[in-house]
């Protein structure tokens, strides 16, 4: 089976029984306060209950004020890949020896990135991250460390990475919003840990337009 064209304009979509309904009572309305007569009435809702697309039903009620059945918004997606200069340079790596390294905000993710932790902590946001590529590989290494990873709930994630006398979280893997980045998330863990989790992005956080600036650890 194949799938049916998505129509460019949303009011060439299929109207449902429930929207010819609405306009029916938007209708009924109207002719009780006076703004059509009652043989328009009957003339406009045959016409709605014989409508197919949500163009049709604007078209019996585009002269009478108030909201009207409407067409969805075509659906986008979430998350782009940003529109970078050329030019612009990226962070590569973050690396923490006996100490932390934390990326978090609208940081710029390039489409390879490295993590790696030795007796000490990397911690990475995506939530609010700029994306350069629609797929992102990050490679996590740890020593007797360990690799936080946040990534936003409806991001398409594939973690595959190795644990030895440590932890290799999988549990985040899993589909995303069509049109979201995807994140490969790759590497070895001994004597540690690598974690993925999904969470919902927080627009009070440091670091978010609009919210307090947080600066980077050492070893960012």
């Amino acid at each position: 089976m194949t799938d049916q064209p998505v129509p460019a304009d949303p009011r060439q979509l299929r109207a449902a029984d429930t929207d010819r309904d609405q306009t029916a009572e938007l209708l009924r309305r109207a002719a009780a306060e006076g703004r059509i007569t009652f043989e328009e009435l009957d003339e406009r809702i045959a016409q709605a209950y014989a409508a197919k697309t949500f163009a049709d039903l604007e078209a019996v009620t585009s002269d009478l004020p108030g909201p009207g059945v409407r067409a969805p918004a075509p659906a986008t997606p979430r998350y782009q890949p940003a529109e970078v200069p050329a030019g612009t340079p990226a962070p590569a790596f973050s690396v923490a020896v006996m100490s932390g390294a934390q990326r978090a905000g609208p940081w710029l993710v390039p489409p390879s990135y490295t993590a790696v932790a030795i007796m000490g902590g990397v911690e990475l946001d995506l939530r609010h991250a700029r994306f350069t590529a629609a797929e992102v590989t990050i490679r996590a290494f740890c020593l007797m460390g360990g690799v936080s990873i946040t990534v936003p709930e409806d991001m398409a994630v594939d973690v595959s990475g190795i644990g030895f006398m440590g932890g290799f979280d999988h549990q985040a893997s899993g589909p995303g919003t069509p049109g979201a980045p995807r994140l490969r998330v790759v590497g070895f863990a001994m004597m540690g840990g690598v974690e993925v989790k999904r969470r919902p992005a927080d627009p009070a956080r440091p670091g978010v337009p609009g919210g307090p600036a947080r600066p980077e650890l050492p070893g960012a």
